[in-house]
């Protein structure tokens, strides 16, 4: 990875932002983290549509033209063959208060970093999610959507520092289960595949999405619905997946076990060939 482009702000190498910039003031604004694989960006499709939804839900004037221009041109000049830019679109500057300046211009932030080295064994053995005491609000405006603003992450992030625990489970304030702190969720009960339904709270993660289409593509029903922490218990498989570690079977929760089960080894193998 060459290190002549680590960090650019709309289209030119930078290390600071000013102090008036609205997502440093507000986290109002929205990210995409996102994995680089041979100057390549997978998902990228699925990951500017939630961009685009995003825009339009917090009325983000987004230009998506210049935005594309400007990541082009940052993998190039990055050399980057794999790695992970975060990209962030903020409001751009505005006088302080929370109203929205009429002549607002969004920020494009771009930072290249490697692609994390994850043991192997969280894709072979499996992993153990730590059970998160922080509860995700519920707030339908700002559901699905990948926004500034992830004190709740911080906060869930911080309860653990052992390292048996890969992610933890996070729940929402009724305490149904909602999603990891960096991934999202699918249990199989009974047969068919479901996921929480995320209407209310939590990130409608981009591979979550690749993997409901795929799924109803071979013909199988994938269930979006509430989903109790009791009924995890009924799951024969669980596994977490993200855009960018794919998928990573979980093998425990607290007192419960689940094996790595043959439908989630085939999803693993599918899901892997994203990145190819």
């Amino acid at each position: 990875m060459s290190n002549t482009a680590l960090a650019w702000v709309d289209g030119q190498a930078a290390d600071s932002l000013p102090l008036t910039d609205r997502g440093l003031a507000y986290g109002d604004g929205l990210f995409e983290t996102l994995r680089v694989q041979r100057a390549q960006i997978p998902l990228w499709s699925l990951h500017l549509q939630r961009l685009q939804r995003g825009a339009e839900r917090l009325r983000l004037p987004l230009d998506v033209q210049r935005l594309q221009q400007e990541l082009q041109g940052f993998i190039a000049a990055s050399g980057a063959g794999e790695a992970v830019i975060k990209l962030l679109v903020t409001r751009g500057s505005g006088q302080r208060g929370y109203a929205i300046p009429v002549d607002a211009r969004c920020r494009h932030l771009l930072q290249l970093s490697a692609l994390p080295d994850w043991p192997a064994s969280h894709a072979i053995e499996g992993i153990e999610l730590f059970p998160c005491r922080t509860r995700l609000s519920r707030q339908p405006l700002l559901a699905g959507l990948k926004h500034l603003n992830r004190l709740e992450q911080v906060l869930a992030r911080s309860e653990w520092t052992d390292t048996r625990y890969a992610e933890g489970l996070l729940r929402d304030t009724r305490g149904e289960v909602i999603e990891g702190t960096l991934s999202n969720l699918f249990a199989l009960i009974d047969g068919c595949w479901v996921t929480p339904d995320l209407r209310n709270c939590g990130v409608r993660g981009v591979m979550r999405d690749w993997l409901i289409d795929w799924l109803q593509q071979q013909g199988q029903v994938v269930q979006q619905r509430p989903l109790a922490l009791t009924q995890l218990s009924q799951a024969d498989e669980l596994f977490c997946c993200n855009s960018l570690f794919g998928i990573w079977p979980v093998r425990a929760l607290e007192r419960q076990r689940w094996p790595v089960g043959s439908q989630t080894r085939r999803l693993q193998g599918v899901a892997a060939q994203v990145f190819m």
